[in-house]
This record gives C-alpha cells, structure tokens and sequence, in this order.
C-alpha cells in the first residue's frame, strides 16, 4: 500500500508527519511512500532528502490521494475532499469536538484513527503524540522564559560578586513538567515543582528539584490529569500563589483533552510576583489558560512587570525535532499493524491500543471507544482477622510451617557458626570485621538514591574485582578448604563483574539512535 505524507495546509505549521529518517522505516516495512513536494521544506527536510530515504516526491493531489494518508492535524475541507473513498487518515483530530469530521468520514467509507486519542497504558507510550509534543513543548517553554528573563538561569561567583541561581516553579509533573525540570536543572536555575499526584515526587526528587506539596491528591482513571473541581482549585491557590512569589520564573502545564485548562494562578498571585519574573503558560491554547492574564500567541506584561507568555505554538518553535518525533510515533503505530512487513496493514479491533485510537474503520463509526482501564498496582489483600484466644499456643502445623518457610536462614545460621568454629583462632577478628561490614553495606546501600544506582554498580564492580584478585592468590593454597572457597569466591565474584557490565550496557543501549 501507498502512504501520502502532505504539506501540512494550515498556515502557521513548520512541522510536517515525517522526516526522511521516519520514511526509511516505513519503507522497511513495506509501504510505498510518497511525500508532497516541499512538504519538509519548513522543518528543514528538503526533497532530495526524502528522494534518498526511498520516497517518491510527488505533487499535493498523488500525496493525498494516496491509501493511507498521514498529517499532523485532521485537514480542513478542501484536502480531505482530495482524499478518496474508503483511505485510511492517520491524523490528530479531536473527535469528541468534532462530530462533523466523524459523520463525513464515515459517510465516505473511510478509516481513521486519531493520534491524539492514544490510550495511557504503558504499552502505547510509544505511539502517543502527546507526549512526544509535550516533551518537546517542556523544553522549549523554558527556552522562551530564558529569553523573556533579564538575567542567566545559573549562580555565578565573579570579581564583581556573587550572583544567585533563578528559582523556577514548575505547576504540573506530566511529560511536559518534567521536560521543564530537567531543561531549567541543566542550566543551572533552582528548581521547585508541584503535582496534584504526590507520587511523582521521587520523579522531581530524581531530577534534583525540590517538590512542593499541596493540599490536595488526585486520582486519574484514564491515565490523564483530570481538571480540579471548584473546591480542590481553592484549596491549592494559596499554594501556588505563596510559591509564586517566591521564584523568578513561573511554568504552568496543567491540561485537560477537549475541556479548558484549569486556573492556577489568579490575578492578585501574578500581582504579588516580582517586577521582572516570567510566567509561561503552557495551557494557553487549551480553550483558556492556567493564568487569566494570558493571550495565545502573545506576550503580556502586567502592570506590575511581570511577563506572561502564552505561546501556543511551542512545538513548532522545535520544527526538526518535533517532526522527527511525531513521525517515529507513526511509525510505531505502523509496525503495530504490519507485522508481516509486507506494506498491508492490519486493524486489529481485538487490540486495545487500536481500538482506542480507531474513529472509523470501513465506514463504521467506532467511536467513542470502550473504556481502558490504566494499570495499577493491585491493592493488598486484607490479612484475616485473628481473634484473641487469650495464651493459647500455637498449633503444631502452623510451627512446622513456619520452620519449612524459613528452613534455609536456619541452615545458613548452622553454618556460619559452624565455619567461625573450624577456623583457626587468629581469624576472630577477620568474621568481626566481615559482620560490621555486612550491617553497615546494607544499611548503606538500601539507603542510596534510584538515580545513583548505576554509579553505585561501578563500584560493586570494583570491588568484586579485588575480590577476585585476593582470592586468585588463595585459589592454589595446600589447604583444600581455603582453595574449594576461594573458587567459589572468583566464580561469584566474577558473575557479579561480568553482569554488571552487562546491565550497564543494556541501559546505556537505550540512549543510543537506532538505525531500524
């Protein structure tokens, strides 16, 4: 089958659905593409690009008038009229808004599965265009606060003094939240953010920002930030106004799909904020935003001096990345549903993940979709009740039991006394000292940060490497029992080295550009 990769027609968009990188995997995967000419031209992806990763470069009507068709947005009028009956449109469209669109679709007999409509289960992460735009939206927010600020982001002590980090307050701890911490973090800024969820704390913890609690929890059926209701928005205000005027650069993401963004931060808060500070307001093109003294597009300063930024364009202030990005979402959602490879896909209704996404298949409306629910952790069961039974012992079974569960502590137990025994006398001070250092090694390492686990695998490296030259240098000893341990010592040691090695490089792997 064929797929049509069209310029994006509305005025404004830099991004377009794929970059040649993106279009050498659909290729891989057995489709024919076609890209319309200068369909990248704004993302800096020229023709002879597209021409080189093995698509035909085609004029407007081939490219929509392709099998399947994918755009970032649903098209308006005139290019899906370009489309023909009973294609697939691959595409963000917002069906709960737009009833029209489906109806048409569907009149037309054609498939359609909204990008934007992703279920948030972990298995789809990978197709969520969501997340990709908002972790690109994170990192260019701080961007334009930098260039709205009058001063750097980091501490600096120069000949003329000491100069102090900028405080950024970030409200809200999705993908775009935590995009923002780590952007602010690594240029050199003081970092406070809050969630309404007061578990993503480890998550600002690890970033090394400092997480600021408020009032309220949150629970999400669906996997998406739910808007506060009036009496929770009440209720954390206060918080966010007090934290506010505290820091030099305000970031609010709070949104919520087809409703309007919630209000975080009234009037007399940005009034109580200092002349200078910088507000960007993610949530500005989200029917309002978080800050009513925000315009999408613009750049207010308030009378107080504080400015107030409301780009609702922040991805594609990012053209090459966020085209990049959105195109590898395509792609993944491709091989999902090719995965024979042969150019034809397949739409499995039976898949939660296509199903969540489907609009239309064949002219059936499909939408909206059967809930999803998100994983949880299960809840514990309760431990059965006892009731008191005064002295009472306990059975013999239930002692038997409990010996069977705990058998080998007990043999382990036997021995170690039994080996401190055999030992000749001047080796007491040695099991004194591998003791203290067994409690004070796990008291130490059960107390280590997530985020310093891998340096902390460096070390146990190398220390079982000097395990395994010290006991190397026992292994040809006359006594059978010291050479039987000393292997045993170099065999365990040298399974720790090795897997070590092995671990780190599986998760430096991650990092690395696939080539697929």
């Amino acid at each position: 089958m064929r797929i049509g990769i069209p310029k994006e027609p509305l005025d404004g968009q830099t991004l377009v659905a794929a970059s040649p990188d993106t279009v050498k995997k659909l290729v891989k995967l057995g489709y024919d593409v076609c890209v319309e000419e200068g369909a990248g031209a704004r993302a800096s992806y020229d023709d002879a690009q597209y021409r080189a990763a093995g698509a035909q470069v085609v004029p407007a009507e081939e490219a929509w008038g392709a099998d399947v068709v994918t755009c970032l947005d649903a098209p308006p009028a005139h290019e899906l009229a370009l489309m023909r009956d009973g294609a697939t449109l691959v595409a963000r469209m917002a069906p709960g808004q737009r009833p029209d669109l489906v109806d048409e679709l569907a009149r037309r007999g054609m498939t359609a599965l909204a990008l934007d409509m992703v279920p948030r289960i972990s298995r789809a992460q990978a197709l969520d265009v969501r997340s990709s735009m908002m972790n690109v939206a994170g990192n260019r927010a701080v961007i334009e606060a930098a260039s709205q600020f009058g001063r750097l982001f980091c501490g600096q002590v120069t000949a003329a003094g000491k100069v102090a980090p900028a405080k950024v307050y970030v409200i809200g701890v999705g993908v775009a939240g935590l995009a923002a911490i780590g952007a602010a973090g690594s240029m050199g800024a003081e970092v406070y953010a809050t969630d309404v969820r007061a578990e993503v704390a480890d998550q600002v913890a690890s970033l090394g920002a400092t997480f600021v609690e408020i009032p309220v929890k949150q629970e999400s059926a669906d996997g998406y930030a739910r808007a506060l209701t009036d009496e929770e928005q009440a209720a954390v205000l206060k918080t966010y106004a007090e934290q506010a005027a505290k820091c030099d650069i305000v970031i609010t993401t709070a949104q919520v799909p087809g409703r309007p963004a919630p209000l975080l931060l009234t009037e007399e808060a940005v009034a109580a904020m200092r002349p200078g500070s910088v507000i960007v307001d993610m949530g500005a093109s989200s029917l309002g935003g978080n800050c009513p003294l925000s315009r999408p597009g613009e750049v207010v300063t308030t009378q107080n001096g504080v400015k107030v930024v409301g780009y609702d364009d922040l991805p594609s202030r990012l053209p090459g990345q966020s085209s990049q990005l959105f195109g590898q979402n395509v792609v993944n959602l491709m091989k999902l549903v090719t995965k024979a490879k042969d150019g034809v896909p397949v739409w499995d209704m039976d898949d939660e993940v296509v199903r969540g996404m489907t609009v239309t298949l064949e002219g059936a409306i499909m939408w909206p979709p059967p809930p999803v629910k998100v994983s949880a952790a299960p809840a514990q069961k309760a431990e059965p009740a006892v009731e008191a039974a005064g002295d009472a012992a306990p059975s013999p079974k239930a002692e038997k039991s409990a010996f069977a569960k705990h058998w080998w502590k007990v043999l382990l137990g036997l021995l170690g006394v039994a080996l401190i025994v055999a030992a000749p006398s001047d080796m007491a001070s040695h099991f004194i000292v591998f003791e203290l250092a067994v409690v004070v090694g796990f008291y130490v390492i059960t107390g280590v940060s997530h985020s310093l686990h891998t340096p902390l695998m460096s070390v146990t490296n190398a220390i079982s490497g000097i395990i395994v030259v010290g006991a190397l240098l026992l292994v040809g000893s006359d006594n059978p029992v010291v050479a039987a341990l000393s292997f045993v010592a170099v065999a365990i040691a040298s399974i720790n080295v090795f897997g070590g090695f092995l671990v780190t490089r599986r998760m430096l792997k991650m990092f690395e550009r696939s080539n697929d």
